[in-house]
């Protein structure tokens, strides 16, 4: 941590895919700054829940949900209302970069696609809305620098990416008089580990740290500070922005 910022301590922080990868990191920041943190995902996330636990005093809320279903991800945030407080801060973090050629995506694999990384984006967004609104809160929608760069081999996650930026700017025009801010982060390579075990190979790695400004590669804690920044009331003022934290590649 490299700044503190004072109102997020005691602040009711729901993350989607908070326990893994960018999400991960992302707990484990707002609990650092005395956040109470939820966050939900499909995987059991106990182990990481224990870790956070002894290293913060605090253990974050783990809730079992697909986000993909409308019903589960709004009772998810509903519950995180209820043990928290009505959410101040939603990270909207989840998503699936999954290559796919265009010329052979299916109808059911694009609607796969758009489901987890934009529809369920903007039903958190109304969800938290409605908690928020009157109260203030901060909603900060991850999207990504791909769509930015044309890259091919993912146009449904890079799609979804650029409707993500565009709903951010949208939204926090209408929610604005609700005193709901709306930003986005749009982060370059970030080298979870997933992104390790998947699709890092040492030619991609080394053209991409080429197109880097700053020769070093992304962490998952690269892109934390930047996003309690966006949650905070440091950043009262700051709506309908797209954040780009990529070490000066677009």
């Amino acid at each position: 941590m490299t700044a503190t910022f004072a109102d997020l301590s005691g602040a009711s922080v729901f993350v989607t895919g908070g326990g893994s990868g960018i999400g991960a990191a992302l707990t484990d920041g707002f609990l650092g700054q005395g956040a109470k943190v939820a966050f939900v995902g499909r995987s059991d996330a106990s182990d990481f829940v224990a870790r956070m636990a002894a290293k913060h005093g605090t253990a974050p809320l783990f809730l079992k949900g697909d986000i993909t279903d409308n019903g589960q991800l709004t009772a998810a945030m509903n519950q995180a209302a209820a043990v928290h407080g009505p959410l101040n801060v939603l990270v909207n973090n989840a998503a699936n970069d999954q290559r796919l050629v265009a010329a052979r995506i299916t109808p059911d694999q694009w609607d796969d696609q758009m489901a987890v990384n934009l529809r369920a984006y903007f039903f958190a967004c109304q969800t938290a809305h409605s908690m928020m609104t009157g109260r203030g809160g901060a909603i900060v929608n991850y999207s990504s620098i791909s769509y930015m760069m044309g890259m091919g081999g993912m146009v449904p996650y890079t799609t979804a990416n650029a409707g993500i930026t565009s709903m951010t700017r949208t939204l926090a025009r209408e929610w604005g008089g609700d005193k709901v801010r709306v930003n986005a982060i749009a982060p370059g390579w970030v080298l979870t580990d997933k992104q390790k075990e998947k699709w890092a190979t040492p030619q991609g790695l080394a053209e991409f740290l080429d197109r880097q400004s700053i020769k070093e590669f992304m962490t998952p804690e690269d892109v934390v500070m930047p996003t309690l920044f966006l949650a905070s009331e440091s950043s009262r003022m700051v709506t309908g922005q797209t954040l780009v934290v990529d070490a000066g590649v677009v």
